[in-house]
């Protein structure tokens, strides 16, 4: 079986919808890829999320290199331009090559999901943080939503 990187957003879950999803995909380990761990959702906050997960024999990796730098977040909420955004955070992601391999090598080891916010990959920077993993040589990248999963097709390696 080849190795898969995971992403999943808990955005409209429940701490245990949440945790319910990552135990049906038989994860791991969350790579929590916000810069800072916080969240006003219930259960999301870093000490929260770290012993619930653990309640559940999930194991927690804090990875803020990985994270939107407060900045280009700062400039999107501004200006709401996402192909802006996009740029900004794959010039940043691209500085972060040491953190990525990392990630590249956990991915590896171990049934991994890289965790942000947004329900919705396609808008949120864990997306392009696994892409570059995968480019640097890591597993394919599967989109997990509450019900689907869902195969990333933005990257094509090269042949």
């Amino acid at each position: 079986m080849h190795p898969t990187l995971f992403t999943i957003g808990y955005e409209g879950l429940t701490i245990e919808a949440f945790i319910a999803r990552l135990q049906t995909a038989q994860v791991k380990t969350i790579v929590d890829v916000r810069e800072l761990p916080l969240s006003r959702k219930k259960g999301f906050s870093k000490s929260a999320f770290c012993a619930a997960l653990a309640a559940h024999g999930i194991a927690y990796v804090h990875m803020p290199a990985l994270g939107c730098p407060k900045p280009i977040r700062n400039q999107y909420k501004l200006d709401g331009d996402w192909q802006a955004y996009t740029k900004a955070f794959l010039a940043y992601i691209g500085t972060q090559e040491a953190s990525l391999r990392e990630l590249v090598k956990l991915a590896q080891a171990t049934a991994a999901s890289l965790v942000c916010f947004e329900a919705d990959f396609s808008m949120c920077h864990r997306t392009y943080v696994a892409r570059a993993a995968r480019q640097l040589g890591g597993p394919t990248v599967t989109h997990l939503s509450a019900k689907t999963t869902l195969p990333d097709l933005g990257f094509q390696q090269a042949a």
